[in-house]
């Protein structure tokens, strides 16, 4: 159960953040969220699936790292094999609340960092300081605040960009059957994508209208990913592999 603690220079002067990346932070994760603002990082790296939420139905964007949910194939040890990490894992024990504040006289919902004090990240004796010496924020903690800022912006423009992929009905499942060592079959159920015949076939105007949105690079991005698909098939066939030869 995370214990999330609002963020402040007194009560957390001394903490430091561990940033390397292993199973034991919490990085053995098959799939993370990811947002339209990180879309054009992402996708020359990792697959871009869209899933609906359990309880809402709302869709929401993630990236995949491994074939079964709790292996991710880009974690080698301490290292991870991309020259880029998702937002989702790189903020490490650090979350985004809401603090009512007063502005221009009348009440606001401002966001607000918090960190997970029972994170495996957070210590005071190894790592990246949160903050400087005499209280001041450290460049580690302002890369933080600045990449909550694009999950942010990410978040409301995921809401619009849904509504447009729906409004032209580009949305459609993906079922991923892959064959691993031993002809074992994979399936990977309750995937979506872009419908790249539908994109296809928009008319000029709608077309335009998605360019306009701001929507349409997006579309292609999320398209243009499906390539790293084969690259996780590859890895996961290898780790088999390896692990068939020294059992």
């Amino acid at each position: 159960m995370p214990n999330h603690q609002l963020l402040n220079n007194v009560t957390h002067q001394d903490l430091k953040i561990i940033t390397e990346h292993s199973a034991e932070y919490g990085d053995n994760v098959g799939t993370v969220m990811t947002f339209p603002t990180e879309f054009a990082d992402v996708q020359k790296e990792y697959p871009i699936f869209f899933r609906k939420h359990p309880n809402s139905e709302e869709f929401q964007s993630v990236v995949m790292l491994g074939l079964f949910q709790n292996d991710n194939l880009f974690l080698d040890g301490n290292n991870w094999k991309a020259n880029y990490i998702p937002a989702a894992i790189a903020r490490g024990p650090f979350a985004i609340g809401f603090q009512d504040q007063s502005a221009d006289g009348g009440p606001e919902r401002a966001p607000v960092v918090h960190i997970d004090m029972d994170h495996p990240r957070v210590n005071t004796t190894h790592g990246h300081p949160v903050f400087l010496e005499h209280g001041g924020n450290s460049p580690y903690l302002e890369h933080i605040s600045n990449m909550f800022t694009h999950l942010m912006d990410g978040l409301d423009i995921e809401k619009a960009m849904f509504a447009a992929f729906k409004e032209f009905d580009l949305l459609e499942p993906i079922e991923l059957e892959v064959t691993l060592p031993g002809n074992q079959i994979h399936k990977l159920h309750g995937n979506y994508t872009v419908s790249q015949t539908k994109l296809q076939a928009l008319s000029p105007e709608n077309l335009h209208a998605l360019h306009r949105a701001g929507f349409l690079e997006g579309a292609y991005l999320v398209r243009s990913s499906l390539s790293n698909i084969q690259k996780l098939v590859n890895w996961q066939n290898q780790k088999m592999q390896q692990q068939n030869q020294s059992s």
